[in-house]
């Protein structure tokens, strides 16, 4: 039992790495991995799993989380009030629920009678516009919930957002929260055209929205198809409505443009005779939509029922079933990934899946492979679900023809022919080459030059492929060995381009720790772990010496993570590494600490809330973290102080009613010195 345990409890930290992973891909990268539905999948089980096991979270968790942190390339912009996500619900049975939860929390009797407004959810970019004396100043997107990207500049570009409100009355602060989204039409269009000059082409049309609108040059947005449609609001003064219809009456008469598919429902038979009206319209609407929302319409009792750390408790996304379609498995091809991971994957006979033709489909592992039943020649489901990788979901076990092979594990890897291995307690079948393994050594460069570690900009991993095969890459040191005299013999090189590569490998020899850690590529080490690193230990050389049990005294680190980094560094291969960076004149930015840093807030955790005057939110959590404090969402019983700026939300109220400590910015100041 105890083993068990211990299994269960590896696959929960292996899981929440690896959601977190996925999230990372899909709001920072604008590049998922997977399809909405198993990310979502994945995210119910790991609620769930913390539901049950409350003792195995190590501090917050990427469920309690919205969205993810900025890009530094843009400045940050603090919302008045949060923008959130919204709860999923997959049945009718999920829906039920939720109306009755909230009927129950009314004082309801029949949650039939609840009035909610259906919408679409449309599948793009949450933005927040605020409105100053009824003129657009500023426009962010939806970042980590708390603080946004000011993408102000780009939104101004588009047709059809009003600059200066219409009408009349208008309020003399308004946010306007809605979505910016690419038509089907015009992602199509940008999409020969990228494909005509050669570029890289999007996924999707919500990668095209966000991509397009998070742009540094403001005219490329402009030449982009983009449209914005308003669906709430979030703080307001002097805009007095009593319901969620009227304020989407409101928001048309301003002159915000809505998709006019939104209605008036009333309990469950409402809600799911709208979400099959908007389910049957899907194919003909011009933009990408992948589910409704329903709110509860009286907006006195949104109030009432609140909000939990990520959701709120009166609206929820119905979510429509991924795109499937049933073809021929023919054969199995092993990929190795930069951890040395052996993953199946399917090579199937071409089917339209969502109107793209799909070839190849994840198998997952052997023990999801196992739990399928999977074989070399079954009729298989195909789920797409419009996202990049598609997934083989299950075996159409009644058109099994007589004859199909098991799929057999190889037992060396396919790209450098070492003998496999399997730890105890994993899934996962690796190679265990590392940077003698072709296959890793690519995938593990190509993670090293990646944005969120060195960001080499003009390298790209075909560059990369082309380097090791020439024998000019092997280890990331030899990136900084790279000479203008090597490189411009190359194909596609030339001088120009040769000289730009070479400036800007030279530019990033000094980067800070937090990337400089992330690009080592330790197992389990993901961007938010490396920050967390970097911020306790203050210096590589601090972390190398780290024993297992200094590493899990820091919040996220549990003991998965702790061995994964602890052994990394002991690695007499990874120290060999480190060192030929350092001889390369490769350093590591230690975090910025003041002169008056003890470790002052160490053990604290903290909240914030309300606007401050003399920094802003990311600036106020770097100042905490410098002092070794914790920063946290939302206030509960684990929150040891709430700093409270200018118009205070509802934390204030929650951290009074806990008997959690409140400062004031000046007594915030006053403990930083």
């Amino acid at each position: 039992m105890r083993e068990k345990a211990s299994r269960d409890l590896a696959y929960y930290q292996s899981l929440h790495a690896q959601v977190e992973r996925y999230n990372q891909a899909y709001h920072q990268d604008d590049a998922p991995v997977v399809s909405d539905f198993v990310y979502d999948a994945l995210f119910s089980e790991l609620q769930e799993l913390e539901r049950l096991h409350p003792d195995w979270r190590q501090g917050s968790s990427i469920t309690d989380q919205v969205g993810a942190p900025i890009r530094a390339t843009f400045s940050p912009i603090s919302h008045h009030v949060p923008m959130l996500s919204l709860a999923n619900g997959f049945s009718e049975k999920d829906i039920e629920r939720f109306l009755e939860r909230m009927a129950q929390f009314l004082g309801v009797s029949d949650p039939n009678t609840l009035a909610l407004m259906g919408e679409p959810k449309l599948d793009g970019l949450a933005l927040s516009l605020r409105y100053q004396n009824g003129t657009l100043v500023e426009a962010a997107t939806r970042g980590d919930g708390q603080v946004g990207e000011n993408v102000t500049a780009n939104l101004l570009t588009l047709p059809n957002v009003p600059q200066r409100l219409s009408g009349h009355a208008w309020p003399d602060f308004l946010e306007v929260r809605g979505e910016v989204i690419m038509p089907k039409k015009g992602f199509e269009q940008l999409n020969q055209a990228l494909s005509d000059a050669g570029q890289k082409v999007f996924a999707n049309p919500r990668n095209a929205a966000a991509g397009s609108l998070r742009q540094l040059n403001s005219e490329i947005t402009a030449m982009r198809p983009l449209k914005f449609y308003a669906y709430g609001v979030g703080a307001s003064e002097g805009l007095d409505f009593k319901t969620h219809r009227e304020l989407l009456e409101r928001l048309e008469h301003f002159g915000f443009e809505l998709t006019g598919l939104h209605a008036l429902v009333h309990g469950l038979s409402g809600c799911l005779t709208f979400f099959k009206k908007i389910g049957a319209l899907r194919e003909t609407l011009p933009f990408e939509i992948d589910g409704v929302v329903y709110k509860l319409n009286l907006l006195a009792d949104q109030v009432r029922l609140g909000v939990l750390s990520r959701t709120p408790r009166w609206a929820i996304a119905h979510k429509f079933p991924a795109e499937e379609a049933e073809t021929l498995l023919e054969s199995v091809e092993f990929q190795v990934g930069r951890t040395g991971t052996i993953t199946p994957v399917a090579c199937l006979k071409p089917v339209l899946v969502g109107g793209v033709s799909v070839r190849h489909a994840t198998l997952h592992n052997q023990d999801e492979i196992a739990r399928k039943g999977v074989m070399i020649g079954d009729v298989v489901t195909v789920r797409r679900a419009g996202d990049v990788i598609p997934e083989v979901c299950a075996v159409v076990v009644e058109k099994r023809p007589l004859q199909v092979m098991p799929i057999v594990f190889p037992k060396t890897c396919p790209s450098c022919g070492a003998a496999l291995m399997m730890r105890e307690g994993e899934v996962a079948i690796r190679c265990p080459s590392a940077w003698y393994c072709h296959a890793q050594k690519i995938e593990r460069l190509w993670h090293f030059a990646s944005r969120d570690a060195f960001h080499m900009e003009g390298i790209g991993r075909k560059q990369i492929e082309q380097w090791v095969s020439l024998g000019l890459l092997s280890k990331p040191a030899d990136f900084f060995k790279l000479t203008v005299e090597t490189l411009i013999p190359l194909d596609r090189m030339g001088a120009k381009s040769a000289s730009n590569v070479v400036n800007s490998i030279a530019s990033r020899k000094t980067i800070p720790l937090a990337k400089g850690l992330y690009a080592l590529g330790i197992r389990e080490v993901g961007v938010a772990t490396s920050e967390s690193l970097a911020q306790h230990f203050g210096s590589l050389e601090a972390l190398m010496l780290a024993s297992c049990e200094d590493l899990q005294g820091i919040e996220d680190v549990g003991p998965v993570v702790a061995q994964q980094v602890s052994a990394f560094f002991q690695d007499p291969e990874m120290q060999a590494l480190i060192e030929d960076l350092y001889s390369q004149g490769v350093r590591w930015r230690v975090p910025e600490r003041t002169a008056g840093d003890v470790r002052v807030f160490e053990g604290l955790q903290f909240v914030l809330t309300g606007t401050l005057t003399g920094f802003s939110r990311e600036e106020a959590k770097a100042r905490i973290l410098e002092r070794s404090g914790r920063v946290g969402q939302s206030v509960s019983s684990k929150t040891n102080v709430v700093v409270a700026g200018e118009d205070p939300g509802s934390k204030l109220n929650k951290a009074k009613a806990l008997g959690v400590s409140v400062w004031s910015e000046a007594e915030f100041l006053k403990a930083l010195v």
